[in-house]
């Protein structure tokens, strides 16, 4: 009776469809426990051997809790709008629901051959729209919510605006838009319907406004930052550019904290964690402004000097005369809020001196215009000290002190007593997020992103134009490839100044693209002696580097170690540590009013919004250019047919192309866009969800998938609660993984779900690479050469099918011929009569020809060969290579277990008592698989699998009470021959439903020990004793067994050394 895996996996895999032997209730006197898979996006090329790795994994978990008691949720579904199926309609003018419906229907196949646990009758698909209606009614729900900061939840829109009509919005604390206005409630109750609306569209949880986004002009829609790679977009490799535009956002910001706190209560891998502290980034510091200077007066003291003029300066100061090098000795020496500078520009007029927070300017006497220079001085504010050249040499002491006493007791100027800064200020102000305020006094330019708002404002003609050619070179670079170039330094000065809120100093405006504009607020101030990217910046385009640290040099680089740092050369903070300079400083700026402390997050709220054909439609429609929500009672809003794929012509979305896509508000329907009179008829939204929309809550969806009156019912949600077991891939880690806590938190508040973390535990499975083929082609022929011999050879690696080559790497030459047309008439350059190609470990990928695929392991070698050699290749965590060949190991242990219940090629057990080391062995298996599955260990357990059976196997084993546990154990991992085993037993119903076998360790207690017996040290034979014997019974025992006395032949040993249950060694 042979193991005839093709019959007995299809047979069993029919079973469990027809009687739904899977199918789990949602209500259940048995503990639940949910177990999920990330459902797959169903590609063109179908599965892979690396795809079902963790399916497996977790299918074996649920199988096992099954046995243990558990009503298990394992539910499977579809992922299903993407990209891949938009963009293969455009090229062949298929629907992409037809492209997706003929892959699910390849994925499904492929799903049922390998004999996962399903529960199918729960399977939902994104692009279905009775699964997007709830995703549209998601949206709606976020979009009639604010996020209220005093009870830390999101609450409904209707008590905002209650809150509005009593007080208007003075007293209110909330996740908003950073430009709000303060109004009372009589303002807002004389605003328009429509002023409101837009007044509630800055605190609504989604929200439309002009976002800085990747825009692909190829794709014709926005890219997220995982959908780059080097700078064009994944998909096509086509460029992509940084541009605004009006997009639907998702305030998820105003959870940023909530989503840090909630990491600290579930069991995930410590680097996913990690992954998202990072994204989060929480970090504590002072918010600043600082007041740019005015660029369009020339009459001020204010001048956009160009590079050109600046290196002059630098020639000036570097060149003093012998009074102005003793006199500058002296002031260069004056630190903090007496700071001086050389040679610097006010007005139309090169001071010699001057301390720009004490508004004090010191100069020689005897310039040609003196008379115009005091008066102009005098009406910008400030107080004017002259002295001779000889006053200085004579006696530079006495010139200190007047300067002293000047500063100390300053004349204020008739001109303009009212005067406090020494430059002309414009509206214009620079805010930062800093978390280093500590260090203000170490600033020296700022730098702003090359797409901040301000840029074009203040960029000096002069400047103009090198500012532009940077913009335009930034913008063909992502936010991902800017982050991670730390070694390029560029950047553009704008010719504009900030005025340094403490030193009333000029600060140099630079534009730098390691600044991102949706970062913080797009600028920081630059403290090169503190940081070791503003360092280099300031080194590589000579800006002065002030140092402000006590003891410390930094003339190799920038002072990175906060904690130990003592703050020098910054007024009142001079002596500070770190901690107390901070607090200080802080304090310094709330009370001076340029700035407060904050708690920042560098997560920005998410874009929302593609422009892509093949997505979920927003349930809005637009009114006076006003958003206004479709009522839920309507949903779905079904995706519309369209004739071409593309954007439009005029550069809308896709959906631009339907003729059928506006709201009737009077019918409540979708009609013709013929008929728009936007009275009553209105145009709907012609973007669509991105791709981590339909992903975001679909595990809640599982639970209560039939419904088609609510999302998930209480009974349902309160009953399956959350994900007990989830195994993903850690690429989601700040994609799906972070959006969809944000999801669940948001419905927890709502009051929709009960749990604010959806998932307990995640594991990420690790991936299963190819082991790709190369041909060795020699330059400019077509001419290969085996791998052995290339040494003599100038050649180019090209990959080749694995299928072409054997498993000891020999190609099929004939079969690579036959590949490709240009291959056909190929010459090859052969070692020994054989074609050897090469071999690397790479990711498993098509492009790379070294895709294994589980329908021909499955037809070779059965489903469960799959399922148990993928487990066996290594810990699931694990990267590990694929290698056919080591699946025959697997499959002839099959084979070897099924021979176990086979007497006489046929079906037999017997009903005989099993001996003790059968026990033995069916209990050290039980305790040893328990284990290891409780602890994900499922590598070892296939290990111990094969144990027992060789074991049982020696031991002619063929108990009932043996055999029959044993296929229990087994069902987890090889469900279709456990099935067939237990049916052939005398069994009726399916396995999957029998209780887990009682590990008794009583069974592993062992009674007796086998004894080494030595003489002088050396082992000469070994005696069965039993371990409860005393000290003295052993040594009586074994000094009477014949073989001892051959060995003394009379003689009376020295000593006799009995360790009870190890050895004994005679001596003498």
């Amino acid at each position: 009776m042979e193991y005839n895996f093709r019959e007995i996996e299809k047979n069993w895999q029919k079973f469990w469809s027809e009687n739904q032997t899977f199918k789990a209730e949602n209500n259940s006197e048995k503990p639940k426990y949910y177990v999920l898979d990330m459902f797959p996006y169903p590609s063109g090329a179908g599965l892979h051997v690396g795809h079902p790795l963790g399916y497996i994994a977790s299918d074996i978990y649920a199988r096992y809790k099954r046995h243990k008691g558990f009503n298990v949720l394992h539910p499977q579904g579809y992922d299903s709008f993407g990209l891949p199926a938009e963009q293969y309609a455009i090229q062949t003018g298929q629907h992409p629901a037809i492209t997706t419906e003929e892959n699910i229907a390849t994925y499904r196949k492929q799903l049922d051959q390998i004999g996962f646990s399903f529960d199918w009758s729960r399977e939902v698909r994104t692009s279905d729209s009775n699964y997007y209606k709830w995703t549209q009614w998601i949206f709606i729900q976020l979009f009639n919510s604010w996020y209220n900061k005093t009870s830390d939840k999101a609450e409904d829109i209707s008590t905002l605006a209650s809150t509005f009509e009593v007080e208007g919005n003075v007293n209110v604390t909330a996740a908003s838009d950073d430009d709000i206005k303060i109004f009372t409630s009589k303002d807002w109750k004389n605003y328009t319907e429509e002023e409101k609306q837009k007044i509630l569209l800055q605190y609504r949880l989604t929200f439309l406004s002009e976002t800085e986004v990747n825009w692909c002009p190829a794709l014709g829609t926005v890219l997220a930052n995982d959908e780059i790679v080097n700078g064009v977009s994944e998909r096509g490799g086509h460029t992509v550019i940084r541009k605004k535009m009006m997009q639907w956002s998702m305030r998820i910001t105003a959870y940023a904290q909530r989503l840090l706190d909630g990491l600290a209560k579930i069991d995930w891998p410590q680097p996913l964690k990690d992954s998202q502290t990072n994204w989060i980034a929480r970090s504590e510091g002072a918010m600043v402004s600082f007041k740019v200077l005015s660029t369009g007066n020339t009459d001020s003291k204010k001048i956009n000097l160009s590079f050109k003029e600046i290196e002059a300066l630098k020639v000036k100061r570097s060149n003093p005369s012998k009074a102005e090098a003793e006199l500058w000795d002296v002031l260069r020496k004056k630190k903090g809020a007496s700071k001086f500078r050389i040679k610097y520009t006010i007005g139309a007029f090169l001071v010699d001196f001057v301390c720009l927070a004490k508004n004090t300017i010191v100069e020689f006497s005897g310039k040609e215009d003196e008379q115009a220079r005091t008066k102009y001085f005098e009406s910008e504010g400030f107080s004017i000290i002259r002295f001779t050249e000889d006053e200085v040499l004579d006696n530079s002491v006495a010139v200190s002190y007047k300067i002293d006493n000047a500063l100390q007791f300053p004349i204020i100027p008739k001109y303009k007593e009212e005067t406090k800064n020494s430059e002309p200020e414009s509206e214009l102000k620079i805010d930062v997020f800093t978390t280093r305020p500590d260090t203000i006094f170490g600033v020296s330019f700022m730098t702003l992103a090359p797409e901040h708002e301000l840029v074009s404002k203040i960029t000096s003609d002069a400047q103009k134009a090198a500012v532009e050619a940077y913009i335009k070179k930034t913008a063909k670079r992502s936010e991902l490839e800017r982050m991670a170039d730390v070694k390029t330094i560029s950047g553009a000065f704008t010719g504009a100044y900030a005025l340094h809120p403490f030193t009333g100093e000029k600060v140099q405006i630079w534009i730098g693209d390691y600044v991102l504009a949706n970062y913080g607020t797009g600028a920081v101030m630059a403290v090169p002696c503190g940081d070791q990217r503003d360092y280099d910046f300031a080194k590589h385009f000579n800006i002065e580097i002030p140092n402000i640290f006590e003891g410390v040099g930094i003339s190799e680089g920038a002072n990175t170690d906060k904690e130990n740092s003592v703050i020098a050369n910054s007024d009142f903070l001079n002596g500070l540590p770190y901690k107390k300079a901070m607090k200080r400083i802080i304090q310094e700026i709330e009370k001076r009013g340029f700035g407060y402390g904050k708690i920042n997050y560098r997560l920005r709220d998410a874009v929302f919004s593609r422009q892509r054909y093949w997505g979920e439609p927003f349930p809005v429609y637009y009114k006076n250019g006003l958003p206004q929500m479709i009522d839920a009672k309507h949903l779905p809003i079904v995706l519309p047919e369209v004739e071409k794929y593309l954007p439009t012509e005029d550069g809308k979305p896709p959906l631009g192309n339907a003729t059928t896509w506006a709201w009737n508000t009077k019918t409540n329907k979708v009609v013709s866009n013929d008929l728009i009179n936007d009275k009553t008829i209105f145009l709907l939204e012609l973007n669509t969800m991105p791709g981590w929309a339909g992903s975001s809550s679909y595990f809640n969806r599982y639970m209560d998938s039939e419904n088609t009156e609510e999302f998930v019912s209480k009974e349902a949600v309160n009953y399956w609660q959350d994900v007990d077991l989830y195994i993903g891939g850690s690429e989601h880690a700040t994609g799906h993984l972070l959006y969809s806590r944000f999801w669940q938190k948001f419905l927890f508040d709502k009051g929709i779900v009960p749990v604010d973390e959806y998932a307990k535990k995640l594991i990420n499975q690790g991936m299963i690479t190819g082991m790709s083929a190369f041909v060795y082609r020699v330059d400019a022929e077509n001419k290969f050469v085996s791998k052995g011999i290339i040494g003599d050879y100038k050649v180019q690696p090209i990959h080749s099918d694995v299928c072409f080559v054997n498993g000891s790497d020999e190609l099929d030459i004939e079969a690579f011929k036959n590949w490709r047309e240009e291959y056909k008439n190929a010459e090859f350059i052969l070692e020994d009569g054989k074609y050897i190609c090469g071999r690397e470990v790479e990711k498993m990928s098509k492009s790379k020809y070294n895709v294994v695929n589980p329908d021909t392991i499955c037809e070779e070698y059965g489903a469960d060969s799959l399922r148990l050699f993928e487990m066996f290749l290594g810990p699931l965590e694990q990267s590990k290579p694929w290698q056919t060949s080591g699946i025959t190991g697997v499959y002839s242990f099959l084979k070897k277990l099924w021979k176990l219940y086979i007497v006489n090629d046929a079906f037999s057990v017997s009903d005989e008592e099993p001996t003790k080391e059968e026990l033995k062995t069916l209990h050290k298996t039980i305790k040893k698989v328990e284990y290891d599955i409780e602890n994900f260990s499922f590598n070892t357990s296939v290990s111990t699998f094969m144990i027992a059976v060789n074991e049982l196997t020696a031991l002619k084993c063929n108990k009932r009470a043996i055999l029959e546990p044993l296929a229990i154990l087994m069902e987890p991992y090889a469900p279709h021959i456990a099935e067939e085993l237990w049916r052939n037993l005398g069994h009726t119903k399916s396995v999957s439903t029998v209780d887990f076998p009682m590990f008794e360790a009583k069974y592993l207690v062992e009674s007796s020990k086998e004894y080494p017996i030595s003489f002088n040290g050396k082992m000469r034979f070994t005696m069965e004793l039993p371990l409860d014997l005393s000290k003295e019974e052993i040594e009586t025992a074994v000094m009477a067994h014949e073989k001892t006395q051959a060995q003394l032949e009379g003689r009376t040993p020295k000593q006799v050394i009995v360790v009870p249950g190890k050895i004994v060694n005679i001596v003498g």
